[in-house]
């Protein structure tokens, strides 16, 4: 697979690991930082995950399909956290980008499974 081909999922992991990374460091920094424990484990393994999964891209891994499904799952699930913070702009911020790199991943796992499928 080139990963030319799929750029596009590249590019949203990584912004949505910078997203991540920025989130979690924001809610370090809130008064309530107690109640944002989950939302900042979720966030740093949703960042790691994209980024992994970006570099698997990269290397045209025949797996890359198969990575950007569990990416899906963790951006879906960190949104769904940030989502409940939504009230704080970082956490809305964090939630779009998730959203939109689930998305991707789950067009990109696809279309890798359709090229292995000829």
């Amino acid at each position: 697979m080139s990963h030319e081909k799929f750029q596009y999922c590249i590019d949203t992991c990584l912004e949505c690991a910078i997203q991540c990374d920025h989130c979690a460091s924001e809610c370090l920094k809130e008064s309530e930082v107690k109640m944002l424990t989950k939302c900042i484990q979720l966030e740093r393994e949703c960042a790691e995950m994209c980024f992994s999964t970006a570099r698997m891209m990269t290397l045209g891994s025949e797996h890359s399909g198969d990575i950007c499904q569990v990416c899906a799952a963790y951006c879906t699930r960190c949104a769904e956290e940030c989502e409940k913070h939504a009230h704080m702009e970082h956490c809305k911020l964090c939630a779009e980008a998730c959203r939109k790199c689930a998305e991707d991943c789950l067009e990109m796992a696809k279309q890798h499974q359709a090229q292995h499928m000829d």
